[in-house]
């Protein structure tokens, strides 16, 4: 659910019209709404309610400095994979007992940073940087909280670039190594094995896969006792998907899913929620430029690009295109909705049904708050959309769009030897 909605014939975010931001701030703008994302997070928690869960924000997923406040002022922690990460956290706000540091490859400088921050624990996914964070702590004569990342050798059936689980990714330790580790990190100085982590992918539609996950980390958390370690935590990772096309278990089964493999070990549950908190949060609006025809194709050619929202050609995403004013049109069309970028994967639709449009309309974006800004970029060199978010009848510019200026901010022009061979 999110609050997004038509009011007579106009979309509106919440109490405020989207052609109204888009006349003030211009498009494309990413719009979030913040009555949405206090819903979502809520729901989720009601999910475990009676469980002794720490609901940690995968902010991969959308990293604004006002969407992490928005969460950590309701309790949320976080779930960072950089140093950025952790930094954008500390700027919010956020208190550092609820932060995990996921991620294959943490630099000395970022161990070090979690170490200092003291946040609650590192997800270590290798015997280097195992011995890697031994060290760190060891100089910096600090002790450093871990937990081990298994691959549960996994596949959930969700687009191979967001499966995590399965035996040929880069993430976690091999199942069968799970026991041997635990044994070798317990000799290692400045360390302290506090738990256990696992994560399997992302946009899973399905409950099966997040069963069989935790059926076998308990099954680790009772090999790991009969060895003598004992646990305080279990990281059970994110993945739950969104109806951007699909459709999606509820927080509720989702939670039922986990939990059930899990009474009786009496340790404190870790999930970090990302796309389900942010993405029907968040659209984009973007303007029509122009609709072209040719003998075989009729292209709705936009001013929003793959920079802006890369998701449709990276993941063949589906994500729907809603007019931001509905008034009374002549026909139904089919159409490409494409953007500027000199490419042929720049497009956020192919033969899609669409109300027929003409170079002036706003086109909504839906599902658009998960990643969407975190994966822009500058290709082409264009600026960055602004990010907004509704809150009521308010809205408020919480990124402003960049500038051509903004673009060569920190480059400079060198002098060169002059000549073809030089």
């Amino acid at each position: 659910m999110n609050y997004f909605e038509y009011r007579d014939g106009r979309l509106l975010a919440e109490g405020v019209s989207v052609s109204e931001i888009a006349e003030r701030v211009g498009t494309p703008v990413y719009i979030y709404s913040a009555r949405t994302l206090r819903r979502h997070l809520r729901v989720v928690r009601e999910a475990f309610a009676g469980t002794d869960t720490i609901i940690c924000f995968a902010m991969k997923a959308l990293s604004n400095l006002s969407v992490l406040k928005l969460f950590s002022d309701l309790g949320a922690g976080f779930d960072i994979v950089s140093g950025g990460e952790l930094m954008r956290c500390l700027t919010a706000g956020a208190d550092p007992s609820k932060i995990v540091f996921s991620g294959v490859g943490k630099t000395d400088s970022e161990i070090e940073m979690a170490l200092r921050t003291g946040i609650l624990m590192l997800n270590v996914e290798s015997r280097p940087e195992l011995y890697r964070v031994s060290e760190v702590a060891q100089r910096l004569r600090l002790t450093a909280p871990v937990s081990l990342r298994v691959n549960p050798d996994l596949n959930p059936a969700t687009h191979p670039h967001i499966s995590t689980g399965h035996r040929d990714s880069k993430f976690g330790i091999p199942l069968s190594q799970v026991r041997d580790y635990y044994a070798e990190a317990r000799g290692l100085p400045n360390l302290k094995l506090i738990g256990l982590t696992t994560h399997i992918g992302s946009q899973i539609t399905e409950t099966s896969p997040f069963v069989e996950a935790a059926q076998k980390l308990a099954t680790i958390v009772r090999d790991l006792r009969r060895d003598g370690i004992a646990l305080k935590f279990l990281d059970l990772g994110g993945g739950l998907g969104i109806p951007y096309q699909e459709q999606s278990p509820l927080p509720a089964e989702y939670a039922a899913a986990l939990l059930g493999p899990l009474r009786g070990l009496e340790l404190t549950i870790i999930i970090e929620p990302g796309r389900v908190l942010v993405g029907n949060a968040g659209i984009l609006v973007t303007r029509v430029l122009y609709v072209k025809e040719t003998d075989v194709k009729r292209f709705v050619v936009v001013d929003g690009a793959m920079n802006d929202l890369i998701r449709p050609v990276l993941y063949e995403a589906y994500h729907e295109i809603r007019p931001v004013e509905e008034r009374q049109r002549s026909a139904v069309q089919i159409a490409d909705v494409v953007g500027p970028i000199c490419e042929s994967g720049d497009f956020f639709a192919r033969e899609r049904e669409l109300p027929e449009v003409q170079a002036g309309d706003l086109l909504a974006v839906m599902g658009a708050g998960a990643y969407g800004f975190v994966m822009a970029s500058n290709y082409n060199s264009r600026p960055r959309a602004p990010e907004v978010i509704v809150d009521g009848t308010r809205f408020h510019v919480v990124r402003e769009r960049e500038s051509y200026e903004d673009l060569i901010r920190g480059e400079r022009i060198v002098p060169l030897r002059e000549g073809p061979d030089a």
